[in-house]
């Protein structure tokens, strides 16, 4: 009884002890920088001629969510470079709100193609290698939040597609305001446990 009593008083001391460092630590000495790291996995070298754009949360009413909103403003910086002849956008309803902000964006709309069933990565992986598995000679380019980058690369890999990995700046920036490190580091959380559900169901 006294040895876990003892054990709970660490956890008390040491779990906020933590929390705060993780919001105080500056980012180059933050915990979360490298567990962000891992996460994102290699960074590619971004050109292609088909530009996939996963969508993240759905929200009510005709809104992007922010998490998909942030990987379309890089989206459009991206196929503002010349590189891309197609643009895919994949996601259940959001998929056609991410058209509109391209195409408002001045992004052509005949050169955009949209899957608007999928609510996973996994469906999303899916359907894409159903959507793209014939485009021959193409080079495809996955552009996502980068803490989402190195799961999402490896679920439309293990679904037969072929692509280079590009990762939105999404947490890493958010990691320079401290009021944001909270949540960063719940995104973080989060991401692991799904990237060790996939590993687990052989999804990756």
């Amino acid at each position: 009884m006294a040895s876990r009593l003892a054990t709970f008083r660490r956890i008390l001391f040491w779990a906020p002890l933590c929390c705060w460092l993780t919001v105080l630590l500056p980012p180059p000495v933050s915990p979360l920088r490298p567990w962000l790291q891992v996460l994102t996995g290699p960074w590619g070298h971004g050109k292609g001629d088909t530009l996939i754009v996963l969508a993240a949360e759905e929200v009510a009413g005709p809104m992007l969510g922010l998490h998909t909103y942030w990987r379309m403003v890089n989206a459009v910086y991206q196929w503002r470079q010349g590189h891309y002849q197609r643009m895919v956008l994949s996601g259940h309803n959001s998929s056609l709100l991410m058209r509109d902000f391209a195409i408002q964006q001045g992004v052509p709309s005949d050169a955009i193609q949209v899957e608007n069933e999928s609510k996973t990565t996994r469906e999303q992986a899916l359907r894409l290698a159903a959507l793209l598995g014939q485009s021959t000679g193409r080079r495809l380019v996955l552009l996502t939040s980068d803490f989402h980058c190195r799961r999402a690369s490896a679920a439309l890999r293990r679904a037969g597609l072929i692509i280079d990995a590009l990762p939105a700046p999404d947490a890493g920036k958010r990691l320079n305001s401290w009021t944001s490190r909270f949540e960063v580091a719940a995104d973080l959380a989060l991401e692991t446990i799904k990237w060790a559900e996939y590993g687990r169901r052989g999804w990756l």
